[in-house]
């Protein structure tokens, strides 16, 4: 400590004590530690005077009681499960969770959601510890109807038709109803939708049976393994080999006249690439939500495996056998003539994807007309000489550019849109191509399995891009919806209402 003299009132020296920091030694081994000297400049160097705040007065927003934040907490929770667990993206359960926890009743809250579950912690001020609430996500189904629902019940909860408790009662009923109609309906749908793949392909009303058949019977056997918690990963691995089986047996014994009956294993090979999460995947990492992005990505790499293994096997079996090869199918030439029939077949393969998914009867004929726009799309480009990937990406970018925006207006879900309307674009036939090439052909080609990874990305990342583009838009004709209408729709709600959107 050192003394320092100031001149005082009277003309004198006052004498005054001034504290100062440890000097630094000029050996390394003495030399104080650098937090310590930041922390003694905080807490022990001369301030000027500030008001002092009362021991007993908290800081920060008054919060409700314990109870209370936990009922909250559960429900919003409860509601961002729902949206995990059918494909939606972590930035829109995000958003949905805040919304609702700001509609209900909490402070402030923060939002963590990973691949396999969901973290909320609510702040409530200096005087309170926060109260943090955990929910994992364990099951994953697609099941738009109870998607659809979940949402309409926070539309409710944010534009305060409803509060928590009647909240909770609708979602148990939410949460504990079947599905909309029985899995046999389901298990068509998936054989519809390998039917329309074939007719976008070029194959014949007889390949599309086949194809129908085929894929019905990988669904009921997957559904058998389901029983018995076999992983997916296996799962996928006996899809691949059934249908590639399946086409193998079918060629060799002449059943069908036409000579692309490998047309049904694109078709399968589409139907099992349908229910993986890329658009999710994609979406995750641009919003930068990294570890829900790696997970999802892990997940829809696995599946792919799996679905190779199985191919793979079943070719090299084919060829242990003696089985007759077939040549390498090819994708009808698209002409003028054959767009109207690429436009059906889009629309009824997205339509059956709605419905092997329980999706509503609204949903289902918006998804049916996503599809059939993305069909056009990828048809007409196709016809003026772009490559696969680039109408891909374009066509998938208009698909979830109209679902953006017409979506939620039709009060379906833009999920359900988006990746409905991409399904009939999937690919299949290029995949089905690179993994002959590479388990049979010697010497092995993977520029075209390359090929396939490409479409899936581009088609991901249109959808993506469109559901952004969709965003201004959609404010916009909110906004003028809004101011039609005059201030009797405007409320404490609305901001939360935007950001929800």
């Amino acid at each position: 400590m050192k003394i320092n003299e100031r001149a005082g009132q009277g003309g004198g020296r006052r004498r005054w004590p001034i504290l100062e920091p440890p000097d630094p030694r000029s050996s390394q081994r003495h030399r104080p530690n650098l937090l310590r000297r930041r922390a003694w400049h905080i807490l022990e160097a001369p301030t000027a005077e500030q008001p002092a705040v009362e021991a007993e007065e908290a800081l920060g927003p008054k919060p409700p009681d314990d109870a209370t934040v936990n009922f909250v907490l559960d429900v919003t929770l409860r509601i961002g499960e729902v949206q995990m667990a059918s494909g939606a993206g972590a930035s829109d359960v995000t958003a949905t969770i805040l919304a609702l926890t700001s509609a209900l009743g909490l402070p402030h809250c923060e939002v963590d959601v990973i691949f396999t579950s969901i973290t909320v912690t609510c702040h409530r001020g200096t005087d309170l510890a926060p109260v943090t609430a955990l929910r994992v996500v364990r099951s994953r189904s697609l099941d738009y109807t109870r998607l659809t629902q979940a949402e309409a019940l926070v539309r409710k909860i944010v534009r305060g038709k409803i509060g928590a408790e009647e909240a909770h009662t609708e979602l148990n009923r939410i949460t504990s109803a079947p599905h909309p109609y029985p899995r046999w309906i389901a298990t068509i749908a998936w054989g519809g939708l390998a039917a329309f793949i074939t007719l976008l392909l070029g194959g014949g009303l007889d390949v599309a049976l086949v194809a129908l058949v085929i894929s019905s019977a990988i669904d009921r056997i997957g559904r058998l393994l389901n029983r018995f918690n076999l992983p997916f990963f296996f799962q996928q691995v006996v899809g691949g080999l059934f249908a590639t089986l399946s086409a193998m047996v079918i060629v060799s014994s002449d059943i069908l006249t036409t000579d692309r009956p490998t047309l049904v294993v694109a078709a399968a090979v589409t139907v099992l690439l349908s229910g993986l999460s890329t658009v999710s995947a994609v979406q995750d990492a641009i919003t930068g939500y990294n570890v829900t992005a790696a997970g999802r990505t892990m997940e829809t790499a696995l599946m792919s495996a799996g679905l190779i293994a199985g191919v793979v096997l079943a070719l090299r079996i084919a060829v242990l056998v003696g089985l007759p090869r077939t040549p390498l199918p090819e994708a009808a030439g698209s002409t003028p003539q054959q767009l109207p029939l690429v436009v059906i077949g889009g629309a009824g393969a997205a339509a059956c994807f709605a419905i092997a998914s329980y999706s509503t009867m609204r949903a289902m004929l918006v998804a049916a007309a996503a599809g059939s726009i993305g069909a056009l799309v990828y048809g007409g480009l196709m016809l003026a000489r772009f490559d696969a990937v680039s109408s891909s990406a374009i066509a998938a970018t208009l698909v979830g550019f109209c679902g953006g925006v017409m979506a939620r207006r039709l009060k379906v879900t833009p999920l359900v849109v988006a990746v409905s309307g991409i399904t009939p674009l999937l690919p299949g036939l290029s995949t089905y191509r690179g993994l002959y090439q590479l388990g049979v052909e010697p010497g092995g080609n993977i520029s075209t399995l390359m090929t396939a990874v490409a479409i899936g990305l581009a088609l991901a990342a249109g959808v993506v891009l469109g559901e952004y583009l969709a965003q201004p838009v959609r404010s916009g004709l909110g906004r003028l919806e809004r101011k039609l209408a005059g201030p009797r729709l405007a409320g404490p709600m609305e901001p939360t209402e935007r950001r929800l959107e």
